[in-house]
């Protein structure tokens, strides 16, 4: 992977992922879902379970990028896989601050075509996220596609409409 990096600010660093990641980038995606959606159902995998999932399944299968502060802790990831935005969280005490956008960015120049994602129906935090970086509504979903059994939506951001490029 490349070893491009990109920053928002002093502190904050975006770059490719790597298996030596792993275990922050499990802690990131626990941590972040407790927090930002306490309504999901309790979760059935283990912390080693989901750390052998980040290791096994999306650092293999997609194109990861981990945001670092100054003291190298991973604070928040983005994972691509195809034309698809498959996950980005940031541990709690770093929303709000552009790392996200970052995550979000570099993803979309990954995918310059154009990205789709899921989000759960009630994540109306991330919802209002993703509709400032220019992505719309495709499809609503009861719940039946994803294992938490939550009504979701599919979003999609076009590079361009209508001869107008969207928000970057």
């Amino acid at each position: 992977m490349r070893a491009v990096t990109d920053t928002v600010d002093e502190k904050i660093t975006v770059r490719a992922a790597d298996a030596a990641d792993a275990a922050a980038i499990a802690r990131t995606h626990i941590r972040s879902r407790e927090v930002a959606m306490p309504w999901l159902p309790p979760r059935k995998r283990s912390d080693a379970e989901v750390e052998r999932w980040v290791r096994e399944v999306v650092l293999v299968d997609a194109e990861v990028s981990v945001a670092v502060d100054g003291g190298g802790s991973v604070v928040g990831y983005a994972a691509v896989e195809g034309e698809w935005l498959e996950h980005l969280y940031l541990m709690p005490e770093v929303r709000r601050r552009g790392i996200g956008s970052l995550l979000l960015a570099r993803a979309k120049a990954q995918r310059p075509g154009g990205l789709d994602l899921h989000v759960f129906q009630r994540n109306t935090d991330a919802r209002a996220f993703y509709a400032r970086h220019g992505f719309t509504v495709v499809d609503l979903n009861d719940g039946s596609r994803n294992m938490e059994r939550e009504p979701d939506m599919t979003l999609r951001w076009n590079p361009v409409t209508n001869g107008t490029p969207t928000d970057g």
